[in-house]
């Protein structure tokens, strides 16, 4: 499981590093069935919450869009490291 949790923390590194684009960057992290099912369901709606707007923000300039891709990709930062302390709790 906590391989799943580096690659996602390297999908961040490679969004940022413009390696993958943002339909890509989604697309593996919603695939990741095994870790959301390991995880309370809240989990995954603060996840899908965080890559519709990542999407959102896609689809305009920086300026233009309510939702800063820099900030998004903090959020799930946090996100992952929330998760893998919740995956250590109940390990």
């Amino acid at each position: 499981m906590f391989n799943i949790i580096e690659q996602l923390g390297s999908s961040i590194t490679d969004l940022s590093e413009e390696r993958i684009n943002i339909r890509q960057f989604c697309q593996l992290w919603r695939t990741q069935t095994d870790l959301l099912a390991a995880l309370p369901p809240q989990f995954a709606e603060v996840m899908e919450n965080l890559l519709g707007r990542m999407e959102a923000s896609s689809l305009f300039t920086e300026e233009s869009c309510s939702f800063s891709q820099a900030d998004l990709t903090a959020q799930l930062r946090i996100w992952l490291k929330k998760a893998t302390a919740r995956l250590n709790a109940s390990a």
